[in-house]
This record gives C-alpha cells, sequence and structure tokens, in this order.
C-alpha cells in the first residue's frame, strides 16, 4: 500500500538558483533523451496550436515543436523565473517565432472556450492545489475533437525504481525536490478517482513503470 500523499507547493519553481539547477536536471534528461515528446507524438498531438501546462524550462514543448511541422504552442506556467528561462531556451533552438510563454495559474486560464487543437502537461500534476479546475480549465480550452495527455511520477512506483532516478538526479541539489514530487505524486486509483469527478469524457488512464498517463479525445 502507498504511502499517504505529502501535497506540494502550488507556485511553482522560482529563484535563480533553484530555477537554474532544474534547467541543468531537465537538459540533462534531454541529452539521455529521456523527455518524452515521442509520447505526446504518438498520441496523435503533431500538428495545429498546443497547449503545454507547466512547461519549466521549456524543453518538452521545444523537443515537440521541433520533431513537428506547421505547429505552434503556448507554455503556460505560474513561475516568471522559469517563464525567463524557457524563453532563453526556445531562443536557443531558434523557435522564438513558434511559441509563446504566458505567466498565468492554471485553474483560470487566460484563453478562450475550444482554443486549443492539443493539450499536454508533463511533471505538474502533483504540484496543483485544485487539480480537478485544473483538469476542468483543460477541458474548456480544448476544441471539440482535440487531444490531451496528462502524465506525471506516481507515488507507488518499486522502490528500485526511485532509488535509480534518485541516483540519476544531476545536479545533486535537485534530489530532494525529487523525493518530495513522487511524495506528493498520485497512484493510478487515486487519478482515475479524480478523472471521474472531472469533465474529461472517453479518457484512459494507465501506469508505467516510473509514472501515470492519462490520453483521451474531447468528444465533437
Amino acid at each position: 500500500m502507498a504511502k499517504s500523499r505529502v501535497p506540494e507547493t502550488d507556485h511553482g519553481i522560482t529563484g535563480a538558483f533553484n530555477t537554474q539547477a532544474y534547467d541543468i536536471m531537465m537538459r540533462n534528461l534531454r541529452d539521455k533523451g529521456w523527455i518524452e515528446t515521442k509520447l505526446v507524438i504518438d498520441f496523435g498531438i503533431s500538428s495545429g496550436l498546443a497547449l503545454e501546462v507547466g512547461p519549466g524550462p521549456g524543453y518538452l514543448g521545444l523537443e515537440w515543436l521541433k520533431n513537428t511541422k506547421n505547429t505552434a504552442l503556448k507554455g503556460l506556467d505560474i513561475s516568471n523565473d522559469m517563464i525567463a528561462i524557457a524563453r532563453k531556451n526556445a531562443s536557443e533552438y531558434a523557435l522564438s517565432d513558434r511559441v509563446e510563454y504566458v505567466k498565468s495559474d492554471a485553474q483560470k486560464m487566460p484563453f478562450e472556450d475550444n482554443y486549443f487543437d492539443a493539450v499536454f502537461t508533463n511533471g505538474s500534476l502533483h504540484e496543483w492545489a485544485y487539480p480537478e479546475e485544473n483538469i476542468n480549465e483543460i477541458n474548456r480550452v480544448l476544441k471539440p475533437g482535440g487531444r490531451y495527455l496528462l502524465s506525471d511520477l506516481r507515488r507507488d512506483m518499486n522502490p528500485i525504481m526511485k532509488w535509480f532516478l534518485w541516483l540519476m538526479t544531476k545536479p545533486k541539489e535537485m534530489r530532494p525536490g525529487l523525493i518530495s514530487s513522487i511524495n506528493a505524486s498520485y497512484t493510478l486509483a487515486e487519478i482515475k478517482d479524480m478523472s471521474h469527478r472531472t469533465k474529461l469524457q472517453d479518457w484512459h488512464a494507465s501506469k508505467n513503470m516510473l509514472g501515470i498517463i492519462v490520453i483521451g479525445q474531447k468528444p465533437v
């Protein structure tokens, strides 16, 4: 049985040291090929205007843009410090003309109904203070027929995998944050219960060695 969940902050990662260390960690994951871009594309999110919720330093969305054509992206993040790094990284990718980062809380997104062709998010679900409200906002801004993908860690992962993640996390200053993120994450059963309470329809939730994935398509 998984330990009780320990909620984490919903204020995002802030401060020069924290954001720079997180950027280094995510850049290392990108360089190892561990950013889940292929997962997003393989699900059929490969065209149009997409929203990434909680992009952090931006690597998932930037790799998605790099590997797709005729696409554009908006990244919604609560941290001004993280947005500044994401914009710098977008410039490094030479993709600044295809991505816009917006500072906002995901509980009340500054977008019209039925605005995006797709929505994806990775690694931020466990930080949301009101996840059901955020998920309902995702449903609201998504066009009919649009696809969504939510992925995150899971609290009940095998202890060996948890140790492996801890060992591979660099810089080492990010290791305590990894553990707190795992402790704040959800089990598959909790995610299913949560999804049933939202406005999402036709969703499918599954787990892998490290995390949980929720995919679906908004009915037309």
